[in-house]
C-alpha cells in the first residue's frame, strides 16, 4: 500500500510552485498519495498573484491535476493558531481544535509536511492527537521557505522575536525532519538543534528542454525581472530609473515576466514604454519560453541589512535565470552572492542597497565583454544540469520521504 502525505499549508497559494507544482506532483509520480489542506481567505482560493478564484475550484473538497485539495476557511483557524504564542499548556485546549488540524488528522496520512511556522503549529497538534486519538505514530516535516522569525526583523519587537524563537526551537522537539532552501539557513538550524536532520531543496525548477544557448552577438540588451513588483518596494522607480539611463546607450527592453498583484499597476512613463515589457502572470510551464530573449536576469532585495531571510534567499527567479542560460545581477546579498561567485554565473553589485545607476552602469558594463556574457550564460545552465535543476533536488526529496517511511 503506498503511503500517504498531507501537506499542511496556513499562507501559500495552492498552486504554489514550490508546494504543489515541484513537491506535491513529484511525490504523487513517485507512487504517493498526495492530500493538501489549503486556506480559503473570505471564502476564496487565490492564484499565485493575489486574483480570487471566483468561478471556479468552489467545491470545499476537489481534486486537481490528481492532488487532493481540501479547503478550510483561515478565518475560522488564526485565532487558534496564534495561541502558538502561548503557554504551551494550553496549546492542546486552545490551539489544535481549529479546522486545519482537524481536517490534516482526517486525512489519516502517514506524513504531514508544514510550509509554514503556523502550519507547523497545526502539524505539532496533528501529532499529537493522531498518537492520543488513533494510537498512530506520524512523521512530521517543517518545510522551512525563510527563518521565522527573521532575527533580525525590527516589525516585531525583541521580546515577540525571543518567544516566537523559542517557541519554534519547542516545536521542532517534535519535528522528524526540516527541509529548507538555502545552505545558511540549514546552518541556522544545525546550530541550533545539530540532533535534528536538515536538507537543503532548492527553489529549483526542472531542466528547461530544447534549451539554445545565448551567442551574445549583437549590441542590443534585453534585461529579464521575474516575479511580484511589489508597492512596498522602490522596484518599479529602480527599472525606470535603469531602463531609462540604458536606453539612451543601447537599444534596450526591461522584460517583465509576471507583475502587480491583484489590485496594483504599473505605470510605464509613456516615453519607456516601447522600451518595457509587462508579459502578465504566465503560466509556470511557459516562463522558459519568456527567458529565451533575455540576455541577464536582474534582482533587487532592498534592507537587506535588516533581514536575514534577504540575505540567505535563493529564490525561485535565481534558479530560473541559471536553468536557461541567463546570468544574473544582483545587490550584495550573502548566499547569492557566494553562489555567483562560486560558479561565476553573474554578477554582483558591491553594495547592499544599489540604485538604478548602479545596476545601468553594471548593465551597460557587462555587455561590453560578450564573451565573458556568454561565459557566464553558458556556467549558468551547466550548474543547471549538473547540481540544481529540480531534477537533483527531486532525488533529496526522495530520500528524506524514503528515510522516514522505514523509522
Amino acid at each position: 500500500m503506498s503511503k500517504k502525505i498531507c501537506m499542511v499549508v496556513a499562507y501559500h497559494p495552492f498552486m504554489d510552485a514550490r508546494i504543489f507544482k515541484k513537491e506535491a506532483k513529484s511525490l504523487q509520480k513517485k507512487g504517493y498519495k498526495v492530500t493538501m489542506v489549503v486556506p480559503r481567505r473570505n471564502g476564496n482560493l487565490f492564484d499565485i498573484d493575489g486574483t480570487p478564484f471566483r468561478n471556479s475550484f468552489r467545491s470545499k473538497v476537489f481534486t486537481h491535476e490528481g492532488i487532493k485539495i481540501v479547503t478550510y476557511d483561515w478565518e475560522s483557524c488564526k485565532n487558534h493558531l496564534n495561541k502558538v504564542l502561548g503557554n504551551e499548556k494550553s496549546w492542546e485546549s486552545q490551539g489544535f481544535n481549529n479546522p486545519l488540524t482537524q481536517l490534516a488528522i482526517q486525512q489519516d496520512a502517514d506524513i504531514y509536511h508544514t510550509h509554514e511556522y503556523l502550519s507547523l503549529f497545526a502539524g505539532i497538534g496533528i501529532k499529537r492527537l493522531m498518537k492520543k486519538q488513533k494510537g498512530k505514530d506520524v512523521k512530521l516535516i517543517y518545510d522551512s521557505h525563510e527563518l521565522t522569525p527573521d532575527p533580525l526583523d525590527t516589525k516585531y519587537s525583541e521580546e515577540t522575536r525571543e518567544n516566537l524563537k523559542q517557541k519554534l526551537l519547542y516545536m521542532l522537539e517534535e519535528v522528524d525532519y526540516i527541509i529548507t532552501v538555502s545552505d545558511s539557513i540549514k546552518s541556522w538550524y544545525i546550530e541550533n538543534k545539530p540532533n535534528l536532520p536538515v536538507e537543503v531543496i532548492y527553489n529549483s525548477p526542472p531542466l528547461t528542454k530544447n534549451y539554445l544557448p545565448k551567442e551574445y552577438h549583437s549590441n542590443n540588451l534585453t534585461v529579464g525581472y521575474e516575479g511580484n513588483l511589489d508597492d512596498k518596494k522602490g522596484m518599479k522607480e529602480k527599472i525606470i530609473g535603469l531602463t531609462e539611463i540604458c536606453s539612451k546607450s543601447v537599444s534596450f527592453q526591461f522584460k517583465i515576466i509576471g507583475g502587480s498583484r491583484f489590485g496594483n499597476s504599473f505605470l510605464i512613463p509613456e516615453h519607456l514604454q516601447r522600451h518595457i515589457q509587462l508579459t502578465g502572470w504566465v503560466d509556470y510551464q511557459a516562463i522558459p519560453n519568456h527567458l529565451k530573449d533575455v540576455d541577464i536576469g536582474w534582482i533587487d532585495l532592498e534592507d537587506v541589512e535588516n533581514s536575514l531571510n534577504k540575505r540567505y534567499a535563493l529564490p525561485n527567479k535565481f534558479f530560473s535565470y541559471l536553468n536557461n542560460g541567463v546570468p544574473i545581477l544582483v545587490n550584495k546579498c550573502h548566499d547569492m552572492e557566494s553562489f555567483i561567485h562560486k560558479h561565476q554565473c553573474g554578477f554582483v553589485i558591491d553594495k547592499t542597497n544599489a540604485t538604478s545607476q548602479d545596476y545601468a552602469e553594471a548593465l551597460l558594463q557587462l555587455l561590453e565583454d560578450k564573451c565573458k556574457l556568454k561565459q557566464m550564460s553558458q556556467n549558468a545552465r551547466s550548474v543547471m544540469e549538473t547540481l540544481y535543476s529540480w531534477e537533483n533536488m527531486e532525488k533529496r526529496l526522495f530520500r528524506v520521504y524514503e528515510l522516514l517511511t522505514k523509522q
